[in-house]
């Protein structure tokens, strides 16, 4: 069952429904539990996903300096657990529904849209492509026709719709429809570090475009989490001075979404921060 609100944090403040191990516990048995499941072919399938490197994609070229943190080696592909979409979803299971609006559909998602305030997000570039496939035919197949809708903070760690001074802009939010590769490739810039969680890009996965914009039928809600590398790089520039003391007091182990297992969740990220980041992640439905 998805889960719309969870332990995630935000600037100092603890939300309302940050209700602590106790209710994490249960939460992270019952994602073993479908790991477990997935292994004996329960005849369920669950989201699944595989770090990617392919050189084929756009987000994948050869650039200056590379990192790829806890990549699966080439052709597996592991079941990752359904995430939660956070307090900051846009997806109208937490007030707005930004999936509605005319110009969500798009690759660039670093401006503002429609008759929102029209800011652009400021920060190191970054591109990055998410390739849907199908988990029946062992990843080999890719989801064209799919779609994904992706969000995530903006540098100083301030999500449009709903953060302070940021709420009137919907920045770094937009959906796609696959490519014949499965693909969707969406250029924004990194996001920033803020308390309490490990930098990360939400998504969700929907059968269709018009499944996603009509926000109905999403097939699976998950997070593509960041190198700590390239984290540490990119923070050292100017702008993502916040961010760099939230994550010296973090690690995957201990965030409280990646902290049951993360390798599969992990992007493969390539670049620099003068000519910018690419990252891919694999996932299968």
């Amino acid at each position: 069952m998805r889960r719309h609100h969870d332990d995630e944090v935000h600037g100092d403040e603890i939300h309302e429904h940050d209700r602590g191990l106790s209710y994490d516990l249960p939460v992270l048995a019952r994602r073993r539990m479908i790991r477990l499941m997935a292994g004996v072919g329960a005849g369920l399938v669950p989201l699944v996903g595989c770090t990617a490197d392919d050189t084929s994609s756009p987000a994948a070229a050869d650039s200056p300096s590379a990192s790829s943190a806890g990549a699966a080696s080439s052709g597996e592909c592991a079941a990752v657990p359904e995430e939660t979409a956070g307090p900051y979803p846009g997806d109208g299971s937490n007030g707005v529904n930004v999936l509605k609006e005319s110009g969500v559909v798009r690759g660039d998602i670093t401006r503002s849209f429609g008759d929102s305030a029209g800011g652009t997000a400021e920060g190191v570039p970054l591109t990055f492509t998410l390739t849907v496939v199908d988990a029946a035919s062992g990843c080999g197949t890719p989801k064209r026709g799919a779609a994904v809708y992706v969000w995530h903070c903006d540098r100083e760690g301030g999500y449009s719709l709903y953060t302070e001074g940021v709420a009137d802009e919907n920045y770094l939010r937009g959906v796609q429809e696959t490519d014949e590769r499965g693909q969707v490739t969406f250029t924004s810039v990194f996001p920033g570090c803020y308390t309490g969680r490990w930098p990360h890009i939400h998504f969700e996965v929907y059968g269709s475009l018009a499944d996603a914009t009509t926000a109905t039928a999403i097939t699976s809600t998950s997070q593509l989490a960041l190198p700590k590398d390239v984290c540490d790089a990119v923070y050292a520039t100017e702008g993502y001075e916040s961010s760099v003391d939230n994550l010296g007091r973090l690690s995957l182990e201990s965030d409280s979404v990646f902290r049951d297992g993360h390798d599969q969740q992990l992007a493969v990220v390539k670049g620099s921060v003068e000519e910018g980041y690419t990252a891919t992640l694999t996932i299968a439905v």
